[in-house]
């Protein structure tokens, strides 16, 4: 699995990072993708497409972030991130302490788009 610094240094993987991508929308568009027609730009037309996006797994104390690559075949975590403790502490308040699969958005997306920032 890639460390933060390897994924720092991989231009053509971050270039190809869906940081709009949630873990709702990876599931519509690559496990119910016969339904698709209707919503958005993107369709998938087989498992030759596919999307690269970071989750925030929560059903672990501490919750990590994972850079996931998904077709219509199978999802592949290809990095596991570790979130500093104040950020942790702040994301599991901000989702009510609640277990789960989580976007990366607001200040866990800013921080990791820094982390990776060349």
């Amino acid at each position: 699995m890639l460390q933060l610094s390897e994924l720092r240094n991989d231009n053509e993987l971050l270039n190809s990072i869906d940081w709009n991508m949630t873990p709702e929308e990876a599931v519509r568009l690559y496990l119910e993708w016969g339904n698709n027609w209707s919503r958005g730009n993107y369709v998938i037309r087989s498992k030759n497409d596919v999307s690269y996006y970071f989750v925030v797994y929560a059903w672990e104390d501490p919750p990590v972030i994972y850079l996931i690559k998904r077709n219509s075949e199978e999802a592949v975590e290809l990095a596991e991130i570790r979130m500093p403790e104040e950020l942790k502490n702040r994301f599991m308040m901000d989702v009510g302490f609640n277990k789960g699969v989580y976007p990366v958005d607001g200040q866990v997306k800013d921080w990791l788009q820094s982390q990776l920032a060349h």
